[in-house]
């Protein structure tokens, strides 16, 4: 049976790499014995796959991955489990049971949100509260992407569905994460920055991911987002 697990990303292990993330779960999955699924051949691993990793220096409420299990118990049970073999940092949030024929996380990721604030003494002189509107009344919000082979010029305005300023002084971005899209919520602050005549600062911001989203709907011109978990159920 396929598997969607959320789960938390704080404090200091937001400064360890996905790839790290990737064995800890492994270990931390034996340990609360589950009865994780593994592939085939000589070097057999357990069915697992991660929605869209995190960068390095990032927390998180709304991470996401798949596994197979041969049996479960109660998502309640194992939630319990993978959080008292867990560490500090991590913190499982739901196990849920994927209908037949869903596709896996990673090709199922549409859309992200992010909360950003900025660091004590790097705020930009600019009051992005009160940009945000002009901003986002531009036709095309362009920025240069260097590639591999060349520069492209891209317009971000299709892909951020929210901006906003939040009470507390943090920003609220609502972007395309798909793998077509991808944009980056520091890429539209800079965007924004760079429009009014200022850069923004290296190591500036503090970033959290708070959801990570999947389309249903089949109009693109009418998307329907919800949290990647929305189509599963819990064990019980």
């Amino acid at each position: 049976m396929k598997v969607r697990v959320k789960f938390k990303k704080h404090g200091a292990i937001r400064f360890i790499g996905h790839l790290d993330v990737m064995r800890f779960f492994q270990k931390c999955i034996r340990r609360a014995g589950l009865d994780i699924a593994y592939s085939g051949g000589y070097s057999p691993h357990q069915i697992m796959s991660f929605a869209h990793p995190l960068g390095v220096g990032m927390e998180s409420n709304g991470e996401y991955m798949d596994i197979e299990l041969h049996t479960a118990t109660t998502s309640e049970d194992m939630i319990k489990r993978m959080n008292e073999a867990s560490v500090d940092g991590i913190e499982i949030v739901s196990i849920k049971e994927l209908p037949e024929g869903a596709g896996n996380a990673m090709a199922s990721v549409a859309a992200a949100s992010y909360t950003v604030r900025f660091r004590e003494g790097k705020e930009p002189k600019v009051k992005i509260a009160d940009k945000i509107i002009d901003f986002m009344s531009q036709q095309q919000i362009l920025i240069t992407k260097e590639t591999k082979k060349n520069t492209l010029e891209v317009d971000l305005k299709p892909g951020i569905y929210n901006f906003r300023a939040n009470e507390d002084g943090s920003l609220y971005l609502f972007v395309d994460a798909s793998s077509g899209g991808n944009i980056k919520p520091i890429t539209v602050i800079e965007a924004l920055l760079n429009k009014y005549g200022e850069s923004l600062q290296e190591n500036a911001c503090l970033v959290t991911r708070e959801e990570t989203y999947l389309n249903l709907s089949k109009d693109e011109n009418k998307p329907e987002f919800v949290p990647l978990d929305a189509i599963g159920k819990d064990f019980m």
